[in-house]
């Protein structure tokens, strides 16, 4: 076994304590990858808040780092690459989703980066906020050159979170575009739908986050508090990205879609409650979307060299992990934590 610094939960304190873990030992399609810059996800704070204390908790799934060592078999990488790796670490590969390149709805579900099950040896995977990391090369992604390696940490879990349906979707010119919640995803999403060409606009309880909007692209914001606005903009939206992670309700979004437009949720995943002539009006569609397979990822990166997107991100020493998931708990960042990795050395 390999040994490594890393970030563990504590169960009885919601804290992390940083211990010395275990990665195993290179197999022939491995890759080991030194963490240099790992994000924060509202998934992470999450997992640390419900961790009982039973497996241990390693969290961080949108990672940059450096090739340290390969496998025999490995052939896509050199020790010295720059990489990513996202959430998703390992599937089947044999399902009809696998084989369709979308790994993140494989049948068997995949392997996630951490509180998954590798699908070797059942030893649970530990995450990302740790100095080093043993993944297959299939689930390891060139990081492109010119693309900040901090800055381009978050675009594995959140960038391709809002990518998968604004691509699937087809948003490019002539599209108008909403985005709901201008946070770590939707920030990304504004980003990217501008890039696309898309008419896009930001949809927000107040006007504080105007000339944020203005700054990433958006020609508009839609205050959702404010009942005038809301009814100007509705049937407006051919595309509404829901990036907001808290429960609410869906009625108002689905209003500003324009005939068969779309209200596709990447936020908050948990069971909803819509009325079919919601639906009905206007033959609107609720959609979702979570993470993105290998093509889409891989796609998403070049995307982002070539349109020079990164994340905004408050860069953390990792030692101070606890006081970023304090804050992002209060949405306390604009717009992306990310830590780094170094001070386990």
């Amino acid at each position: 076994m390999r040994t490594t610094t890393g970030w563990q939960a504590d169960g009885a304190t919601a804290e992390l304590r940083r211990t010395t873990l275990e990665r195993r030992d290179l197999r022939p399609d491995d890759l080991a990858v030194r963490v240099d810059y790992c994000g924060v996800c509202h998934t992470d704070l999450h997992a640390v808040r419900a961790h009982d204390g039973g497996r241990a908790l390693v969290p961080g799934h949108e990672f940059t780092g450096v090739v340290t060592g390969t496998g025999s078999a490995v052939t896509r990488f050199s020790v010295g690459d720059a990489v990513a790796v996202g959430n998703i670490v390992d599937s089947c590969g044999e399902c009809p989703m696998c084989r369709a390149g979308q790994e993140n709805f494989c049948h068997a579900f995949p392997t996630l980066t951490y509180g998954g099950i590798d699908r070797h040896d059942g030893t649970a995977t530990l995450g990302g906020w740790s100095r080093e990391y043993v993944v297959r090369e299939g689930f390891a992604y060139a990081l492109p050159a010119g693309l900040d390696p901090a800055a381009a940490a978050p675009l594995l879990c959140a960038g391709v979170t809002v990518w998968e349906p604004l691509h699937s979707l087809g948003v490019g010119p002539g599209t108008r575009v909403a985005v709901a919640g201008l946070g770590g995803l939707g920030h990304l999403a504004v980003k990217f739908a501008v890039a696309l060409g898309a008419e896009t606009s930001v949809i927000s309880r107040s006007a504080d986050k105007a000339d944020d909007a203005r700054r990433l692209g958006a020609q508009g914001l839609v205050v959702s508090t404010d009942p005038d606005q809301l009814a100007d903009a509705r049937d407006r939206f051919d595309v509404v990205i829901d990036t907001i992670s808290a429960p609410h309700d869906l009625a108002p979004y689905l209003r500003l879609g324009a005939m068969d437009g779309t209200l596709s949720l990447v936020g908050h995943l948990g069971p909803v409650t819509v009325e079919a002539m919601d639906l009905l009006v206007g033959r609107k569609k609720l959609s979702s979307a979570g993470s993105g397979g290998r093509p889409a990822t891989a796609a998403m990166l070049d995307f982002c060299a070539e349109h020079a997107i990164t994340a905004d991100i408050e860069l953390l020493p990792s030692s101070q992990v606890d006081e970023a998931l304090t804050r992002l708990g209060r949405n306390d960042v604009r717009y992306r934590f990310v830590l780094d990795l170094s001070d386990l050395d």
